[in-house]
């Protein structure tokens, strides 16, 4: 079995890990790895090379996450330009800047692209797409240094649009949407029977990267519903490295931007993608831009505060009541504390059974059944998490009995911070609704928005500067600021109709920084410029209220303003 049809199979699970592999490579284990910038190993072992199966995801850090899509509603209306008018977008593709993305590149991770729609073709009718990245289809060539999938560059996509069956040539589609959405929205153009399309980097070229859809024991472990995208944090990662090479192999600006989500994760930018994304901006020319979720209205996260113990007195103990919905599959229930606090959970039924307290060691787990209810309940623990330094246990609950649970989380001897959190799954990995009956909407940012580096934003409705309710809220675990601005993004026009969601947010975010990259790189104003630099100019740009103190949990440092920023740069 050679390594592409190791990745592909069920048979192998998916690890990632950050220690050297040549030690592995004696024959004695059956695996392939795919090695990130040196940084990262994603690993292909044989299930016969894991000592327990059932075990193998709680070894935190190792096991992928899932990621979502960050869309929400659509609606079949016309175009309207205010959400890129009141972002100072419009503003800046006219003269005299005449920023439009050109000469950047944006790539585009998410669902696949529609690349026979008009709107990424230019004004010849050749596409703009540099290449995509089909990991979808195995019948071709991968790109260079990657085992799976196949890429089809420019010239083969512009050999399909003038063939009878493009799709014979260039096999590709995106039959979600979502893709196709954002990278309209980030870079689309079109002038065609008197309707008119305008993204907000009309000039940018795209590279895309269609993900494949995340392995079936990984959903099934996630208890993530049939029929719902979920996307493994290896091949979103291994997408991260591809689009990074085309800052290399063309030397042009690159801004690489998600529009994906999730709640598993220490919720400070600690976890392998966010750790990634943030060395990625740290280059030169690059830049990434992360959407900031759609969960902060969800109720899945609880923040408790233990008091500390006085001497002699009695353990303090928080209890933290979930509702669960009829017709719940299952739901994964991470906590996590702060360094030096121990915790122990218990767990009360609707029933009235009980889980006692239970504290895990260095890193193991212990499943309990309930007498009376067919509920099934995992409790795993690891109390140094290698990425945080922070302890975190995760409870895994299959077929819950409806109604309240009650988690009781309690302290192991003195606390000290006193400080934890919870959070349950985004919202489209339920099959019915899991909520905190006390929850609370602030530290909802999903990530990868929690990394220190990348440009976050949340979302707001540009038609009347309210902040968008479903939007993820700062800041992160740890007390950092994240989102850094607010972008627009309700009834965001693209090719599909008016939309809604974080990721549109992104999406014309990552337009607005392939503009400034236009202005700084292409046009040798700041040609070393990176991420990190390019969202403390917008910062500076960013449209503000005189009654709003900033940052602040919701709107970061303002709202989403190119024309401010070179205002900004200007003194004016």
């Amino acid at each position: 079995m050679d390594c592409r049809d190791k990745i592909l199979s069920e048979r192998y699970f998916d690890v990632i890990t950050n220690f050297p592999l040549e030690i592995l490579e004696d024959g004695i284990y059956d695996l392939c790895y795919i090695n990130i910038d040196n940084l990262y190993y994603v690993v292909y072992v044989s299930e016969n090379n894991i000592r327990n199966v059932s075990e193998y995801v709680f070894d935190y850090k190792a096991v992928p996450k899932l990621y979502g899509l960050m869309q929400e509603d659509v609606i079949n209306q016309g175009y309207d330009p205010n959400n890129l008018i009141v972002s100072g977008i419009t503003q800046v593709q006219r003269e005299p800047l005449n920023l439009t993305g050109r000469g950047v590149v944006i790539c585009i991770i998410d669902t696949g692209i529609d690349y026979m729609d008009e709107v990424f073709r230019d004004s010849e009718g050749n596409s703009r797409i540099l290449a995509i990245w089909d990991q979808t289809i195995q019948s071709g060539t991968p790109p260079r240094g990657f085992y799976y999938g196949t890429e089809f560059t420019r010239d083969e996509i512009n050999g399909a649009l003038q063939a009878e069956d493009p799709y014979s040539v260039v096999p590709s589609r995106d039959e979600n949407g979502h893709g196709s959405a954002m990278a309209g929205v980030a870079a689309g153009s079109r002038v065609a029977n008197g309707i008119s399309y305008l993204g907000a980097a009309p000039d940018a070229d795209i590279v895309v990267v269609k993900l494949k859809q995340a392995k079936q024991f990984l959903r099934e472990f996630y208890m993530i519903p049939p029929g719902v995208p979920a996307y493994e944090e290896t091949d979103i990662m291994l997408g991260v490295q591809y689009a990074d090479s085309f800052a290399e192999q063309f030397r042009r600006p690159v801004v690489i931007c998600l529009g994906l989500g999730t709640n598993y994760g220490d919720h400070a930018g600690s976890a392998p993608l966010p750790s990634y994304l943030d060395y990625i901006a740290s280059k030169r020319s690059r830049a990434v831009v992360v959407c900031g979720g759609n969960e902060g209205n969800a109720g899945h996260h609880f923040q408790g505060y233990l008091e500390p113990k006085r001497s002699g007195g009695t353990s303090e103990n928080v209890p933290v009541e979930i509702r669960v919905a009829d017709n719940v599959e299952g739901f994964l229930l991470e906590l996590w504390g702060n360094v030096p606090d121990l915790f122990t959970i218990s767990v009360r039924s609707p029933g009235g059974e009980t889980i006692p307290p239970v504290r895990l060691g260095i890193q193991n787990s212990i499943t309990y059944g309930f007498v009376y209810e067919r509920t099934k309940i995992t409790i795993a623990g690891n109390l140094v998490e290698p990425a945080s330094g922070e302890e975190v246990v995760v409870v895994r609950v299959v077929r819950p009995t409806p109604g309240i649970w009650t988690f009781q989380v309690e302290a192991v001897g003195d606390s000290h911070n006193g400080t934890f959190h919870m959070w349950l799954p985004i919202t489209q990995f339920m099959n019915a609704p899991v909520q905190f009956l006390e929850a609370s909407p602030y530290i909802t940012l999903t990530e990868p928005a929690m990394a220190k580096d990348v440009v976050s934003v949340s979302t707001y409705n540009a038609a009347n500067n309210s902040f968008y309710i479903d939007s993820g809220r700062g800041f992160t675990r740890i007390g950092t600021i994240n989102p850094d601005f607010a972008a627009p993004g309700v009834n965001v026009s693209t090719i599909r109709g008016r939309e809604s969601g974080s990721s549109l947010a992104s999406a014309i975010t990552a337009g607005a920084v392939a503009q400034f990259m236009q202005w700084a790189v292409v046009e040798g104003n700041n040609s070393i410029v990176a991420s990190r630099e390019i969202k403390n100019y917008f910062i500076r740009g960013a449209s503000r209220n005189y009654d709003t103190t900033y940052p602040n949990r919701e709107w970061g440092y303002g709202r989403l303003n190119v024309a401010g920023t070179f205002d900004a740069l200007i003194g004016v």
